[in-house]
């Protein structure tokens, strides 16, 4: 019996991996392919598929995958048959900065490069956008991001030189000058407001800039 159960171990760990395709857990708009997580999964400089099941190390697979910049949490498991099953979240953009660099600013706040397999459809960020200091960007990027209303219009957020912000809507020239991200819910609600009376009344391309850094009123130059 102790002789079957060795030789039975022992074949069952020189068994070769067998490497599942990576299932992609929440939305379904790949940055990433089963390519690029295949070449992340190499271990001992050769292809798991060359390697016996027990000299896998799972935790140094999964290190391999989340030091990606895409991925925002890998988990690698084997069964014990030899099969190696991947499960990976990708990180989810909410803007995309085109300054000197391109790339996504996902939902944490972290830098996401641009990816040649799916192009997320975020605000562009424009102006003075240091990839070092994103917290400015970041929170209103957020903001609109977590607003229906603004995720349907605000097209554009441009950070200016003295931290503050502007953006444009879809389908205007209109500029709108937020100021600092002091009582923002506040300056939002103002915008709709006034977005609702001059949309209502047909009279937003009247103007050329809504100014809404003062919290108790908006300020509108006309063309």
């Amino acid at each position: 019996m102790g002789f079957l159960f060795a030789f039975s171990n022992q074949r069952n760990n020189a068994r070769k991996v067998d490497l599942k395709a990576p299932a992609f857990i929440g939305e379904n708009k790949l940055f990433i392919t089963d390519e690029t997580v295949s070449k992340l999964l190499i271990q001992n400089q050769r292809p798991l598929t060359e390697q016996p099941k027990d000299i896998i190390d799972l935790n140094e697979l999964e290190i391999a995958l989340n030091s990606n910049s895409m991925i925002k949490k890998a988990e690698v498991f084997m069964s014990v048959n030899g099969e190696l099953y991947t499960e990976i979240e990708q990180k989810r953009p909410i803007a995309r900065v085109s300054s000197n660099a391109s790339y996504y600013i996902d939902d944490e706040g972290s830098y996401m490069p641009l990816s040649s397999n799916y192009t997320a459809r975020v605000p562009l960020v424009t102006g003075n956008v240091n990839k070092n200091s994103l917290e400015t960007v970041y929170e209103f990027a957020s903001a609109v991001d977590q607003d229906e209303f603004l995720k349907k219009h605000v097209i554009e957020i441009r950070q200016n030189d003295d931290n503050t912000i502007d953006f444009r809507i879809r389908k205007s020239d209109l500029i709108v000058h937020l100021g600092t991200l002091k009582k923002l819910d506040k300056k939002i609600n103002n915008f709709k407001a006034f977005y609702q009376k001059a949309f209502k009344n047909k009279i937003l391309e009247s103007y050329t800039r809504v100014n809404l850094k003062f919290d108790k009123q908006v300020i509108c130059t006309k063309k």
